[in-house]
C-alpha cells in the first residue's frame, strides 16, 4: 500500500484528488491538509511513502517543505512530488535542486499522476513533458545573494528601515541593493522587479 499525504490549499482540488486516488487499490491517502506548516507536522507524524505538494501554500510553500523533508533523517525514504499550475523554469530548477522525485502540472490527466506515483516509488523521477524542455532553456538568476534577500523581504512587505534592521545594513546599502536588483531585472520600480523575480522563481 502506498501511503500518501496531500498538501493543497485549494479545497475543491484537494478533495477531488483525494476522492480519485481512493479508487486505487494500492494507494491510501492518510492525510490531506491546506497549508505548509500543517503538512510538515502531519508528514513527520505519518511518515508517508509519497507527499503530493502544491507550491504556493500559506505558512510554508511546497519547495521549502520539500527541502525540509529532504534534510530530515527520518524521512529519507519519503518521495516528494510537486503538483502545480506553475510552469516557471525557476521553480522547476529549485525543485530539482531540492531533489524532488516528481514535478507535475495540475492539468495532467489523473491517470498520469497515478502512474507517476507508482514510478517514483520504484525510484524513477517524473517531470511533465511540457516542462522537461525548460531545463535546457533555463535562465540564470542574475541577482546576488544579498539582492535576493533584500528583494524577498521587500516582497513580504517590509519597509526599507525594517529590511535594514532584519539584515543589519544601513539604509544606503539596502537602497543600493534594491537599485541594483531593479537594474539587473530590467525593471523600473521595486514592485516590477519583485514581480519579475517571482515569475522567474528567483524569490
Amino acid at each position: 500500500m502506498i501511503r500518501i499525504v496531500i498538501a493543497e490549499d485549494q479545497q475543491m482540488l484537494r478533495g477531488a484528488l483525494t476522492a480519485l486516488l481512493k479508487f486505487e487499490a494500492d494507494i491510501e491517502v492518510v492525510a490531506e491538509v491546506s497549508d505548509g506548516q500543517a503538512a510538515w507536522e502531519v508528514i513527520q507524524s505519518e511518515q508517508p511513502d509519497v507527499c503530493l505538494l502544491d507550491i504556493e501554500m500559506p505558512f510554508m510553500n511546497g519547495l521549502e517543505l520539500a527541502e525540509k523533508i529532504r534534510t530530515d533523517a527520518l524521512l529519507q525514504s519519503c518521495k516528494v512530488v510537486i503538483v502545480t499550475t506553475f510552469a516557471r523554469p525557476g521553480y522547476l530548477q529549485k525543485a530539482i535542486d531540492a531533489k524532488v522525485d516528481g514535478y507535475l502540472l495540475k492539468d495532467e490527466p489523473i491517470d498520469y499522476l497515478i502512474e507517476s506515483i507508482r514510478k517514483v516509488i520504484k525510484g524513477e523521477r517524473v517531470i511533465s513533458m511540457d516542462l522537461a524542455a525548460t531545463l535546457f532553456m533555463k535562465e540564470e538568476n542574475p541577482l546576488s545573494l544579498r539582492e535576493t534577500e533584500v528583494l524577498r523581504l521587500a516582497k513580504s512587505g517590509l519597509t526599507t528601515s525594517e529590511i535594514c534592521n532584519e539584515l543589519f545594513l544601513t539604509k544606503g546599502t539596502v537602497r543600493n541593493y534594491l537599485s541594483s536588483a531593479i537594474q539587473k531585472l530590467e525593471s523600473e520600480t521595486r514592485q516590477q522587479a519583485i514581480n519579475t523575480a517571482v515569475q522567474k522563481g528567483w524569490i
